[in-house]
């Protein structure tokens, strides 16, 4: 087990020094820090004083080795139009997202797990017809696409929500939340439902093909043959089976809810920190590109991690395979 989270962290490790240097050569390749920071009507000896200051005539892998060294301080540098510590402007807005993407995440799971069992259980029933259908609009629909129809009917025909803005927010020391607010509660529920009516109509279909084809396994007629409950066969032996491939799927999923959240606070002007970077492309904001960038490789890495963690620990095979090795 120890060898394998070794290996499995030092590959982790690797994957966030490529995203490093991605990042890092941003501020080589996308404008010029100096140009942002003084302006174009700056002199040569200005110009020159603030490329010293910043390590610009370091050499490549001086900065690059500095550049690390602030990323694992947390530093990670002055936003070039706010004028602001990048570290406090995703502190800022980070709470926003992930408050955000982990109800969007619940909604997909709570809803599409039983949903995909229910429809490969009973798979010639009308709900179950009526799932797959609903599942083929989810998946078909484009996210922006699915905010601007709720926005339509539930702010501007019903008046039921508010279109924009994230409704009022209670701080608790370092987080902001909207869970304790009836305005926020309100401001919630939209790009809620429209960040997560694709992950769930996709967890759907694939709990419902797997527990399929685990239903149609050889153990499954044995477990049957022996006279267990159905019950007990359903959950007890083709649920557990299906769940180790939909933890792989669902480990990505939330990482692409927290990267793809982008799209659903722009359309309902979320102020997250997928709005920020959005805001930052239209103003060549060049650290708080690069920051995002990080956190979101960061949050895919250690994502999966834990999701290769719970497979290792939910399939013997596995385990068997490495013990059989070593």
């Amino acid at each position: 087990m120890i060898p394998y989270i070794l290996s499995r962290i030092l590959q982790s490790v690797l994957v966030m020094l490529c995203v490093a240097m991605i990042s890092f050569s941003m501020f080589t390749f996308v404008g010029d820090p100096v140009t942002n920071l003084v302006g174009i009507q700056s002199t040569d000896e200005q110009r020159e004083k603030v490329r010293d200051s910043l390590g610009l005539n370091d050499p490549v892998p001086v900065q690059f080795t500095r550049f690390i060294g602030r990323v694992l301080q947390l530093e990670f540098g002055i936003s070039y139009q706010q004028k602001r510590k990048v570290s406090s402007i995703i502190a800022e807005r980070l709470p926003a997202t992930l408050e955000l993407s982990l109800l969007s995440a619940f909604i997909a799971l709570a809803i599409g797990i039983p949903a995909g069992i229910f429809s490969a259980l009973h798979r010639d029933s009308w709900f179950s017809h009526l799932f797959l259908s609903l599942s083929l609009v989810g998946v078909s629909l484009p996210t922006f696409l699915i905010g601007i129809l709720l926005i339509f009917v539930f702010a501007v025909q019903l008046h039921l929500l508010p279109s924009f803005g994230r409704g009022e927010v209670v701080q608790l020391g370092f987080w902001s939340t909207g869970l304790l607010t009836v305005s926020g509660l309100k401001a919630l529920i939209m790009p809620a439902i429209t960040l997560a009516l694709f992950q769930m109509t996709l967890i759907m279909r694939l709990v419902r093909s797997e527990m399929l084809e685990v239903l149609r396994a050889d153990f499954i007629k044995f477990a049957r043959a022996r006279g267990l409950a159905t019950r007990t066969v359903h959950f007890g032996y083709a649920l557990m089976n299906t769940l180790i491939p939909v933890i792989t799927i669902t480990g990505l999923q939330l990482g692409s809810i927290i990267a793809f959240a982008i799209i659903t606070e722009t359309v309902f002007q979320w102020p997250g920190v997928g709005l920020m970077f959005i805001q930052a492309i239209n103003e060549v904001d060049i650290p708080v590109m690069s920051t995002y960038l990080l956190l979101i490789a960061s949050f895919f890495v250690i994502i999966n991690l834990v999701v290769d963690l719970l497979y290792y620990a939910v399939d013997p095979r596995l385990r068997v395979g490495r013990e059989s090795r070593t």
